[in-house]
């Protein structure tokens, strides 16, 4: 069924075991055995307590209703700032906080762990005799074999997120005897598992599910937002090019990339055997005529339900709080659009010419008129001075100008604006000057098609078989309307393969991920080192620009450093991951990650 409505079921199943889900997952409070035993022995219960699983998958929009949160984690990258300075990202851009005042810390352990929690909750006590575990046709054939490898799979993606976040992971999983661990005040704590090792854990996991449920639901009108075999194979694919990359493997072992590669295509040749397969969006619905943009803005701005390239997402969300927080802010009308999303210089100068040349080496680059003749996802992607944008007729040019006699409509105002002279246009559906829009469909994917290609092109490239990679991050171009690559050697396809995955997957939470695996910082050396670099391979110095029409109208724009946190502060190795708790660590005797 469809995630909003599994999560009406989820709220009766979870009630009797409120207090074991909702407190730490180290604490039980009470005895809840009988609870337990009275819920388990419910279909309806038995039901609700497996879709409450699913609130706690991981969701890039979780920030907009946090008031000192709002937007995407590109804002603690060179992707992106937020211009609202007592946002929490800055703390970590700053690197300003310790294991004792650290939220996403706090929050990303808490949650991931009560999660985990639950999910064990249901594996130990969820009953075959209770959910039918009939052979049976569709999507519903042996039911409680499917529920149970779905929670398990849940189960994986956590412990997988625990890993991005924290490095050395406790694996939470089954104890000797194939019993899920219930941790309890008695029990013996799980070591801190080196974090490739549970990497490995999580790909061991997947390959134990990820035929023990479709790949696909026949029945997507129900089953919309289910976990399937697909997303289950998506899993491996991630961790497995993970733990194949820099940060997690020190001796460069070439075996891992193969073991990445094939995991990739192992979804792929999957994938192609289906009868719906998964495929890179193209419908085109004209959301946005007067952008006269193509697939790559609709994919994010239509409903996601009947969108063929997203493979898992956390739910769908019917809102206007994108629009609210990344719509330039000269948009006042009804929802007062305070765009405080505003991507970096760095990132608008990642796309390249529409000729695919980077604009460093591109003869016909022309930085005073730097938005013509780019890669389409460009203007797809962000909003920059000169655009159109407005429904119908109440289209008209955003104005970012900020030169000494007048400040445009979209620049500034008491409450948002832009820190670099960008706001971010992923996902954000057409709006009036009056602020005239209705709610819409929003999801961010956890999982979608064109990962899995540029997945495969990564790890192909990096296990030696450049020339079988080309074909992969070419598809992801194709779509965009970009040229292909071929005949680049091994490191200048590494180069072009991860600059795609930027540009291609910004603002879904994988840069501040794929900055660190790959070690970028390390190889740029320090802020001041890299300054030679063009501004797209900085990942330190933050840049803006500034529309100075009235000063020199031969040179409007003018480059320089963002208005908010013009530096990020890197100290290896205690920024590559988060701090547990200070608390957690006393409670747990658990090492601090290094560094901290």
């Amino acid at each position: 069924m469809k995630l909003n409505k599994i999560f009406n079921y989820a709220v009766a199943g979870v009630a009797a075991l409120a207090v074991s889900s909702c407190s730490d997952y180290l604490d039980k409070e009470v005895d809840l055995t009988l609870q337990a035993d009275v819920v388990f022995a419910d279909y309806d219960l038995t039901r609700g307590h497996q879709a409450y699983a699913y609130t706690y998958l991981p969701d890039a929009f979780e920030g907009y209703n946090d008031t000192q949160y709002r937007l995407s984690n590109d804002c603690m990258t060179d992707n992106a700032v937020d211009y609202w300075g007592v946002a929490r990202y800055h703390a970590i851009n700053a690197d300003s906080y310790d294991a004792t005042n650290h939220w996403f810390a706090e929050h990303y352990w808490d949650n991931r762990t009560k999660g985990i929690r639950h999910c064990n909750q249901f594996l130990k006590n969820a009953r075959a005799d209770v959910v039918g575990n009939a052979e049976k046709s569709g999507d519903d054939n042996c039911l409680y074999d499917r529920w149970c490898a779905e929670v398990r799979a849940i189960r994986a993606l956590l412990h997988f997120d625990l890993i991005c976040w924290f490095g050395d992971c406790p694996i939470i999983g089954d104890d000797e005897d194939g019993t899920p661990i219930i941790l309890e005040p008695s029990s013996v704590l799980p070591e801190r598992t080196p974090a490739a090792d549970a990497l490995q854990w999580v790909i061991d996991e997947c390959d134990v599910i990820k035929d023990k449920l479709p790949f696909r639901y026949s029945n997507e009108a129900e089953n919309w937002g289910r976990v399937n075999g697909a997303a289950v194979y998506a899993l491996k694919s991630r961790a497995a090019l993970y733990r194949a990359s820099a940060l997690f493997n020190s001796s460069n072992d070439a075996t891992r990339w193969s073991t990445a590669a094939q995991a990739a295509l192992d979804f792929i040749s999957k994938n192609s055997a289906n009868s719906n397969p998964y495929v890179l969006y193209t419908v085109k619905t004209n959301n946005d005529p007067y952008g006269e943009l193509g697939n790559y803005y609709e994919c994010f701005a239509t409903d996601p339900v009947y969108n063929n390239e997203f493979i898992l997402s956390r739910s769908v969300w019917t809102t206007l709080q994108l629009e609210y927080f990344n719509a330039p802010c000269g948009f006042t009308g009804s929802i007062s659009a305070t765009g405080y999303c505003n991507p970096t210089q760095n990132l608008v100068d990642a796309y390249e010419t529409a000729d695919g040349v980077a604009i460093d080496k591109a003869s016909n680059y022309n930085e005073q008129d730097p938005y013509t003749n780019r890669d389409p996802r460009l203007k797809q992607t962000i909003f920059h001075h000169g655009m159109t944008w407005g429904d119908t007729d109440e289209a008209r040019e955003l104005d970012m100008n900020n030169d000494d006699t007048r400040v445009g409509a979209d620049y500034a105002r008491g409450n948002g604006g832009t820190a670099t002279g960008y706001y971010c246009k992923k996902y954000v559906y057409n709006i009036r000057w009056d602020g005239t829009i209705s709610s819409q469909k929003h999801a961010c994917p956890i999982f979608r098609y064109a990962e899995i290609l540029l997945n495969a092109a990564e790890a192909l490239n990096e296990a030696g078989r450049t020339s079988e990679a080309f074909q992969y991050v070419n598809q992801v171009r194709a779509r965009a309307g970009m040229p292909g690559y071929s005949g680049l050697s091994q490191s200048e396809l590494r180069e072009r393969v991860r600059n795609e995955r930027r540009i291609e997957l910004c603002f879904e939470d994988h840069r501040y991920f794929d900055v660190r695996r790959w070690q970028l910082h390390a190889a740029n050396g320090s802020a001041t080192a890299e300054t030679s670099l063009p501004r797209y391979q900085q990942v330190y110095n933050l840049y803006g620009v500034e529309i100075r029409e009235g000063v020199d109208p031969s040179a409007p724009f003018v480059y320089g450093a963002s208005r908010v946190d013009p530096r990020i502060a890197f100290t290896a190795p205690k920024n590559y991951f988060f701090p547990i708790m200070y608390d957690e660590v006393v409670k747990t005797g658990y090492t601090q990650t290094p560094g901290w």
